[in-house]
């Protein structure tokens, strides 16, 4: 494995990690709402659930699962249905900040789950694997995903810092509520583009 291919792989990691998507915009939540260890608890499920996600498919997953009829439109519909119901935790918040640790924060498994029924995660893996690797190679796969794992998890956490960053200037909890209520439009918003894709 050349330095060639692997600054390729790391800015392919970055690309797809780092711009917006469903799991970026709870990050972003997380980090306005949630004490930071919250939300980077999140980040950690999301992390190693997209790399779980990525290995399987390396492994196969896709392919194996391309013969049931029919799933690709269903991993869609779970997708939005869930995105559909953070958006709806996410617009009812009533903005109050807190510094203890509320029970309905995004946790670990909320993370690794939220990858999976995340059809940009599924497209990042099949594509990135497409491009970068040669078919089941295992020592390029393996090398690719230990590259996606620092580069995920600090590109998710840049989210919530990003997050904690608005959450020091917005005090008022009428306006962490407009910002948790566009949150939750985008998050609905990213619904559409998938039932359209």
């Amino acid at each position: 494995m050349t330095l060639s291919l692997i600054l390729p792989m790391s800015a392919f990691a970055l690309a797809a990690s780092i711009s917006p998507g469903p799991v970026n915009l709870v990050c972003l939540s997380s980090g306005t709402r949630y004490r930071l260890r919250k939300g980077l608890w999140f980040v950690t499920g999301a992390t190693l659930g997209f790399i779980a996600l990525f290995l399987a498919i390396g492994f196969g997953l896709h392919s194996a699962l391309a013969w049931i009829p029919g799933f690709e439109r269903l991993l869609t519909w779970a997708g939005i249905a869930f995105l559909l119901y953070l958006s709806y935790r996410l617009a009812v918040d009533d903005g109050q900040i807190s510094e203890e640790a509320p029970d309905g924060a995004p946790g670990f498994w909320t993370g690794a789950l939220m990858q999976w029924l995340n059809p940009k995660a599924w497209l990042a893996s099949v594509s990135g694997i497409g491009a970068y690797t040669s078919g089941g190679d295992l020592t390029q796969l393996t090398i690719f995903a230990a590259l996606y794992l620092p580069i995920c998890w600090l590109s998710l956490s840049t989210w919530v810092l990003t997050g904690r960053f608005l959450r020091q200037h917005i005090q008022r909890p009428s306006l962490l509520r407009a910002v948790n209520r566009a949150l939750a439009a985008l998050l609905a918003a990213s619904c559409l583009y998938l039932i359209l894709d």
